[in-house]
């Protein structure tokens, strides 16, 4: 993959990772038009790197917040890992079952395939997309119809709740191995549903995500070295890591318009429009899997 190839899809995942329109399927959809297979060993890295320079913008954006919210004092802290611990928990014990059944479809015919040959299916992003599209319509639309008085009391922090926790947690765990079930959007969706606050739900969504980043890195890593292993020659990490290290300054720089773009939407009351959008994405990926991409 060329270096500019690296850049404009390093700006794709930035502008896309941070709003609930699924990063992932717009990157591999931008690779399938420059004809570039993000399945691959070495690409399916790059992508979670990428993912990492998002994960760095979501750190300096929500910072504040964060040091207002988790570290005001040690109980708040030790409440708010407990939380994220089972959140990730759950979205562990829900992805593992997920990633072996698809795995286990995809292997059809005796050759194994792993879940990340998924990364360059039209046919399976487009149903993503649009089922993210439809739970995000409707988490907000039912946030719009909330009456006032509920509206009023969601206003005063509450901070999160176990059902927020827990629900979020699910739903990351069954958008992790669909690229185009955004994460962002189904958990921020999620918490919607349970009666969080806006601004709540969203900086404890990324938190989660920033969790979850250095995951997904060492799986990938070792992924990397297994298929090595297998192949018989040894990693050459520099060519690996050195377009993704470029990516991530890029993404870094994307994720951060991307999150003042969402948080304002967010809080105006426009969620639903970006589930709208995954719905006309869906369908314009539909189209080009239907062209032959």
């Amino acid at each position: 993959m060329t270096l500019w190839h690296v850049i404009i899809l390093a700006i794709v995942q930035g502008l896309a990772e941070l709003l609930p329109v699924s990063s992932s399927a717009h990157v591999i959809v931008a690779a399938e038009l420059m004809h570039e297979n993000m399945s691959t060993p070495n690409n399916a890295l790059l992508l979670v790197l990428l993912h990492t320079g998002t994960m760095f913008a979501v750190i300096v954006y929500f910072w504040r917040r964060w040091a207002a919210e988790i570290f005001e004092s040690w109980e708040t802290f030790w409440r708010t890992v407990k939380l994220l611990f089972v959140s990730t928990l759950l979205s562990g014990l829900v992805f593992l079952p997920i990633d072996k059944l698809v795995e286990h479809v995809l292997s059809r015919g005796g050759q194994h395939a792993d879940i990340e040959a998924l990364f360059n299916k039209l046919n399976w992003i487009a149903p993503a997309l649009a089922a993210a599209g439809v739970l995000i319509i409707y988490a907000g639309l039912c946030e719009a119809r909330r009456p006032e008085s509920e509206v009023e009391k969601s206003t005063a922090r509450r901070g999160i709740r176990w059902p927020d926790a827990i629900v979020m947690g699910i739903l990351q765990g069954i958008a992790i191995p669909f690229r185009g079930f955004s994460r962002s959007g189904v958990t921020i969706s999620g918490g919607l549903l349970t009666g969080g606050e806006r601004n709540e739900i969203e900086w404890y969504s990324f938190a989660m995500v920033v969790v979850l980043t250095p995951l997904a890195i060492a799986w990938e890593l070792r992924r990397v070295y297994k298929t090595a292993h297998v192949a018989g020659y040894g990693v050459h990490w520099s060519p690996v890591l050195t377009p993704g290290i470029i990516g991530m300054i890029f993404s870094f720089l994307a994720g951060l318009l991307a999150l003042k773009w969402l948080s304002r939407w967010l809080e105006n009351g426009k969620w639903h429009w970006f589930g709208i959008y995954c719905l006309a994405a869906a369908i314009a990926v539909g189209y080009l899997y239907h062209l032959g991409y």
